[in-house]
C-alpha cells in the first residue's frame, strides 16, 4: 500500500524543508509520522445515497463524475468523522436522504480507520429523524462528546466555496483559521461557543433595555476571558503554521500569515490579563452603541486572517484567482506537514474539485506533494483524465446519479 511505502520518504520530505525557516529552527519529527487512512467507508440514508460502501485498501481515492452526481457527498461523509459540522457546515437534518413523500430518515456514516492505536471503528449519525442531535460511536461504544473523534483522526479540506476565501468577508477566513486550530486544540470550539453565546445574551439584554449591570458584567467577563483565549489560540497557531508556510514548494508559493485585530494587538503588546482587562473595559464603554447596532464593537469576532504571497510580496486578495488557489493549497499542505511534524500523524485530505482550476504544472506538483507526504487524499473532479498521474497509486471511482462504479478490482460495493 502507498502509505506503508511512503512513510520513510515522508520523513525525508518534511524534515529538510523545516530545518531553517527565515532564521528560525523548526523541529522535525524524530520518526516517520503515522499516515491516517480510511480503509472502509459506509454511508446509510446520507444525502443522495441509500447505502454505499467503499473499500480503499488505504489508498488515495479519486471520485469522478458530472456535477450533482454525488461526489462531494462522499467527501462530506468523511469530514464528519471529525468534530464539527463537516465540509458543508450543514444542519444535521439536511444530510438525511429525501425519499418519496419528502420524508427523511436518520442517516449514518461509519468507517474503519487505521490509527496509531490500530484499526478503529468510527461512526456518527443523526440520532432521530428531523432532530439536530448527533450521535458518535467509537468501536461500538457511544461517547458523549464528538470531540473524542479528534483523538483518532485529522481531516483537512478544500472546497470550491473556499475559492473566494481571500475576497469574501472576514467570517469565512476566521472559520478557516479556527478549523486549523481545532486540529491541535479541540477545546477551541467550546471557547468560541461560550464566547458567542455570551455575546448573544448580552446583545439581547442591551436590545431589550434590561438595565441589569450585574448580569451584563457577568456576560462581559465570560466574553473577555473566553475571547482572549480564542485570540491567543489563533495567534499561536498562525505563528507556528507561518513557519511551515514561508517556504515555497514548486509552483505553490510561500505564504505569510498574520491576524489583524485590536484583541490580537493587545496580546502582542502585553500580558493576557491586561488584554482581558482591555476587552472588558471596551465592552462596558460600548454598551450604548452596541444596544443600537447589536453584537459588540470589539472582540475576536472582528479579527481577520491576512495572507500574503511572499514571492510577489502581495496581499492574497490582490492576487489572481489561480494564485489564490495556489496559496490555499500551500497553506493546507503546510498544515499537513506541521501535523506530521508536531503530532506524528499525517491527516486525511479532502480536495473537492481541486484540479479544475490548476494548470498542468500545478496539478502534477500537487499530486507529487500528496504522494511524497503520503497522505490519503480524497479528490473529486468531472474529468478523471486530470488525475492520470495518480493512476498507479489511487482508487478510481466513477459516480453517476449516486451510483458508484468500481475500478478494475472489486474493492467497492454500492446498494441502491
Amino acid at each position: 500500500m502507498i502509505g506503508a511505502q511512503l512513510q520513510t520518504e515522508t520523513f525525508h520530505t518534511i524534515a529538510p524543508d523545516l530545518q531553517t525557516t527565515q532564521g528560525q529552527d523548526v523541529i522535525a519529527p524524530s520518526v516517520a509520522p503515522f499516515i491516517a487512512k480510511v480503509e472502509r467507508l459506509t454511508v446509510s440514508n446520507f444525502r443522495c445515497y441509500e447505502q454505499a460502501r467503499i473499500e480503499t485498501a488505504g489508498r488515495p481515492v479519486v471520485l469522478s463524475g458530472s456535477n450533482g452526481a454525488g461526489k462531494t457527498n462522499i467527501l462530506e461523509a468523511v469530514s464528519l468523522l471529525t468534530p464539527g459540522r463537516g465540509l458543508r457546515r450543514a444542519k444535521l437534518s439536511e444530510m438525511s436522504r429525501q425519499t418519496i413523500g419528502n420524508s427523511s430518515k436518520s442517516w449514518g456514516v461509519a468507517a474503519k480507520v487505521a490509527t496509531t492505536d490500530g484499526f478503529i471503528d468510527l461512526g456518527t449519525g443523526l440520532a432521530e429523524a428531523g432532530a439536530e442531535k448527533r450521535t458518535v460511536r467509537i468501536d461500538g461504544e457511544t461517547v458523549k462528546n464528538q470531540s473524542a473523534l479528534a483523538d483518532y483522526m485529522d481531516v483537512q479540506w478544500l472546497s470550491p466555496q473556499m475559492d473566494r476565501l481571500f475576497s469574501d468577508g472576514k467570517s469565512a477566513r476566521r472559520r478557516f483559521l479556527d478549523r486549523l486550530v481545532f486540529g491541535y486544540d479541540p477545546a477551541h470550539a467550546g471557547r468560541i461557543n461560550s464566547y458567542e453565546h455570551a455575546m448573544r445574551e448580552r446583545a439581547k439584554l442591551l436590545r431589550d433595555g434590561v438595565d441589569d449591570k450585574t448580569w451584563l458584567a457577568s456576560l462581559e467577563e465570560t466574553m473577555a476571558s473566553k475571547g482572549i483565549a480564542v485570540a491567543a489560540a489563533r495567534l499561536e497557531l498562525s505563528e507556528r503554521l507561518g513557519q511551515y508556510c514561508r517556504a515555497a514548494h514548486g509552483p505553490f508559493p510561500g505564504a505569510g500569515l498574520s491576524i489583524a485585530g485590536d484583541v490580537e494587538n493587545w496580546l502582542q503588546d502585553g500580558p493576557a490579563l491586561n488584554a482581558e482587562e482591555n476587552l472588558r473595559a471596551a465592552l462596558v464603554n460600548s454598551r450604548p452603541s452596541d444596544a443600537i447596532t447589536g453584537g459588540a464593537r470589539q472582540g475576536p469576532h472582528r479579527s481577520d486572517l491576512h495572507v500574503r504571497h511572499l514571492g510577489k510580496d502581495q496581499a492574497a486578495e490582490q492576487c489572481s484567482t489561480g494564485e489564490q488557489k495556489a496559496l490555499l493549497i500551500s497553506i493546507v499542505l503546510a498544515d499537513a506537514r506541521m501535523t506530521a511534524a508536531e503530532r506524528g500523524r499525517v491527516p486525511v485530505l479532502l480536495l473537492d474539485e481541486v484540479a479544475a482550476h490548476l494548470d498542468r504544472e500545478r496539478r502534477e506538483a500537487l499530486f507529487d506533494e500528496l504522494l511524497a507526504l503520503g497522505a490519503q487524499a480524497w479528490l473529486t473532479g468531472t474529468d478523471k483524465n486530470l488525475f492520470e498521474p495518480l493512476t498507479e497509486h489511487a482508487c478510481f471511482i466513477s459516480v453517476n446519479d449516486a451510483t458508484l462504479t468500481p475500478p478494475s478490482i472489486p474493492i467497492l460495493e454500492t446498494v441502491k
